[in-house]
């Protein structure tokens, strides 16, 4: 519709930066301008507008992205014509043969090391990781060139809807302001003409790029930090904004042997074959198509959202006018959180559905901290319940003497029901459900709807399926089982604080010692939280006496949760208040003060279980808070070798130009070792990212050893996935790592590197005594490395509800 104007404007735009590229001093973009075919430009510009017309996105985030497909495209391209992809796909065939044949690529490193070897046995001719990234300002740059002239070109026809033949063109897409977090954002935005038309006309087909797909082939394995994931798309060992440049070059300075455990287990998570579980699939896709459902966790079509207030004949008051305002702009946030949802779910159901009849594979990146990820984004086993339930492995294992029973103790747990009983009552409690257990498998949708009823309904659903299945096998041993069971870890950042302390107390609250039922460690707190509510009720204080029998687990249970990754005590109100406001019996005009009462109580009773946990917090925090102060963002290294270093400085606003294009980001487009490090974010963030790097580390070591015992692993964080038939192996090794793992002197290693990296004042800063004293006291600080308790790490290994 639009492709023979925007034809036409692109090539004049060419010449127009033709020109400009001959004056001294201009950036020159031309270049860029010519690196793929004219129509590839105005395709890639087509595309955006359709998407702008279902999103509107800022400006910021439509010019990057189409620069950022240039780029891509372009190395493609690159390939192509160097003769790249030939000698990579001769490299990959001799490379999946080996897969094939030997495992999933067999010991830990044994696939790097075989695509090392069938790449460098490859001889002379083009690299097969040799490129070179074009600077992000120029990637912006290059996309606002493309939006200006969607802008300025693309128009539609007034009278489109109307009936007469005159035709009136209007612009189809606008340059608007908005405020974000009270900075100035541009953002495009589509008429509501273009909205319609475009809706009207979409095909039932949606466009994907091939990197944000599972691959059909096992993933490159990572060799080095530029070399693995897809095949041809550049994938970037560490999931970063430009803020993190500094992070990229520190990785570039360590030696490749020495990332290799973390390559080999990204690798490990990335040769797992995956296939999609069919019956569960067809139910969703069933509810979606049938307008959704809000118990299943289904988004409903924006059709089923509240319509916007009408207008009477009566005359409104001002206030009326402000409340119907108000009611409007509810309404609209709605509708659009409405879309959104409704468009994610039809992202991964159309993705599901496209890969029914194939196995496919999530390559694996990781963030700074070490913890991994799929780089698809939209489908994955990372997902929602909904996303969990559709997938199973590709490889299935029988079942075995015990299979039978972990997949009916992963079905209690599903469920929600049992989390304080033990192992053997959940089994029991399977054993006594096994009719609606049938009844759901059978009859899912009219049945007793038993599987509804579960905290995950989904997962629960397909682990239903799974039993009856394996049940009405002629041998339940023999069943050849696909189905992942999970692992959870209890509290696991607060399982790290106290190993990390030895603290006897913690360890039994999180479950490090070993127990005849779990230990609940938010069932613990809110016991804790209402004694000092009591003391304080009888003492007369007024909120005390409102929350008598309101503090549930509930209640504190997120605030808990997050307290140990860094939730201030004003995050931790917000999350309160939520909870209070969904007590349909507690007085609502007493939730903000009571959240404020109850987040400090939760605050101190943690304080007094996790005693040594809160003092190894309080070292890392002002760790942190007295580095940023001698100018430095913090670093270290995990203990399995990576470098980790904070991406948080007081970020430079860039504003870039391009003709009345005014984009507001916050881009650090150069390092320079003159940024000052946000003191606020650097100490906040430290305590929970460096235990983030530490379960990162625990789940690599446990993946390595996964596959040195020849099992099937994929972790989602500090939720460990195996076959049914595994999981006693599994769970063996995720005990045995953890405890080697904080055998090590980890506190003292930490102690000892930031001592090394930060003992000495930059030669500016030795003159200024203010400095040399924050130096000093950051001394200090380091040397007195948090006392530990008698807590006895071997203890885990007995443990049964360590991982459960």
């Amino acid at each position: 519709m639009w492709e023979a104007g925007l034809l036409e404007a692109f090539r004049t735009l060419k010449k127009q930066m033709d020109r400009q590229s001959k004056v001294k001093g201009q950036v020159n973009i031309y270049p860029f301008l010519c690196v793929l075919d004219d129509q590839e430009y105005v395709e890639m510009m087509v595309q955006a507008i359709c998407l702008v017309a279902v999103t509107g996105d800022p400006l910021l985030i439509i010019a990057r992205e189409l620069g950022m497909k240039i780029q891509q495209k372009y190395r493609i391209k690159q390939k192509l014509q160097s003769g790249c992809v030939e000698k990579i796909g001769q490299i990959y065939q001799d490379y999946c043969n080996f897969m094939v044949n030997n495992n999933q690529g067999g010991k830990p490193g044994q696939a790097r090391e075989l695509w090392c070897q069938l790449e460098g046995g490859q001889g002379v001719g083009p690299g097969v990781g040799d490129e070179c990234a074009w600077p992000i300002n120029l990637i912006i740059n290059l996309g606002s060139l493309l939006v200006d002239a969607m802008v300025r070109e693309v128009k539609i026809d007034n009278n489109l809807f109307r009936k007469t033949s005159e035709q009136k063109l209007i612009p189809a897409l606008y340059h608007m302001y908005t405020y974000r977090n009270i900075k100035q954002v541009g953002i495009i935005k589509p008429h509501p003409m273009l909205v319609q038309l475009v809706e009207g006309a979409q095909d039932t087909s949606l466009v994907f790029d091939s990197s944000l797909l599972p691959m059909l082939m096992p993933p490159v394995p990572w060799s080095s930090v530029k070399k693995g994931g897809f095949l041809l798309s550049p994938t970037k060992l560490m999931r970063s904004n430009d803020a993190t440049l500094q992070h990229e070059l520190l990785l570039e300075k360590v030696g490749t042997s020495e990332l290799y455990p973390i390559l080999d287990s990204l690798n490990q998570l990335g040769a797992c074959a995956w296939k999609i579980n069919q019956p569960i699939l067809d139910l969703v896709i069933r509810v979606f198509n049938n307008k959704g459902s809000k118990e299943l966790d289904i988004p409903q079509p924006v059709s089923e959202a509240p319509t916007f207030p009408k207008l009477g004949t009566e005359i409104l008051t001002n206030g009326d006018k402000q409340a119907m305002r108000k009611q409007m702009a509810q309404v609209r946030k709605l509708r659009s959180e409405m879309h959104s949802l409704r468009m994610d779910m039809l992202y991964k159901l159309s993705i599901a559905n496209r890969f029914r009849h194939e196995i496919f594979y999530f390559p694996h990146n990781m963030d700074f901290r070490g913890r991994v990820y799929p780089c698809p984004p939209h489908f994955n086993h990372l997902g929602s319940d909904v996303a969990r339930s559709i997938l199973v492995f590709a490889e299935g294992r029988p079942l075995g003497e015990k299979g039978l029973e972990w997949l009916k103790i992963h079905l209690v747990n599903l469920t929600g029901f049992k989390k304080k009983n033990s192992q053997m009552e959940r089994l029991e409690y399977a054993n006594e459900m096994m009719e609606e257990i049938f009844d759901s498998a059978d009859d899912p949708m009219t049945g007793h709807k038993w599987w509804m009823t579960a905290d995950e309904p989904w997962q629960a659903l397909a682990c239903c399926m799974e039993i009856a299945n394996a049940v009405r096998s002629p041998d339940p041993q023999a069943y050849v089982s696909h189905f992942p069971v999970h692992q959870d870890g209890s509290c696991n950042g607060l399982q790290h604080y106290a190993a990390l302390g030895r603290d006897i107390t913690g360890a039994h609250q999180v479950n490090l010692m070993p127990a005849e039922s779990p230990q609940d460690v938010y069932s613990g707190v809110a016991r804790q939280v209402e004694k000092l509510r009591a003391k304080d009720a009888e003492e007369g204080v007024k909120v005390a006496q409102v929350l008598d029998g309101f503090i549930k687990r509930k209640v504190v249970k997120q605030t808990v949760m997050t307290v140990v990754y860094g939730v201030t005590r004003y995050g931790g109100r917000l999350q309160i208040q939520r909870q209070l406001k969904d007590i349909p019996d507690f007085p609502q005009d007493h939730v903000w003060e009571a959240s404020g009462y109850l987040v400090k109580k939760v605050f101190m009773s943690l304080r007094e279980i996790f005693t040594l946990a809160r003092e190894i917090q309080d070292w890392l925090t002002e760790s942190a808070r007295l580095i940023s102060h001698v100018g430095s963002a913090v670093q270290w290294v995990t203990p399995l070798g990576l470098p980790v270093v904070q991406p948080y400085h007081k970020v430079k606003n860039k504003l870039l130009y391009h003709y009345w294009i005014c984009i507001h980001g916050s881009y650090h487009l150069h390092f320079s070792e003159s940024w000052r490090p946000d003191i606020i974010k650097q100490k906040n963030a430290f305590p929970p990212n460096f235990i983030h790097s530490l379960d990162s580390t625990h789940m690599m070591l446990t993946s390595l050893h996964c596959q040195q015992a020849g099992i099937q692993y994929v972790s989602v964080h500090d939720c460990f996935w195996t076959h049914a038939c595994t999981v006693d192996t599994m769970n063996r090794i995720c005990r045995e790592q953890f405890v080697s793992l904080h055998s090590q002197p980890i506190l003292e290693d930490l102690s000892k590197y930031l001592l090394k990296e930060y003992g000495s004042l930059s030669p500016e800063l030795q003159t200024s005594p203010t400095a040399v004293s924050k130096h000093d006291k950051l001394m200090e600080v380091l040397v007195d490395v948090p006392p530990k308790g008698e807590f006895d790490l071997r203890r885990v290994l007995d443990s049964t509800y360590f991982f459960s």
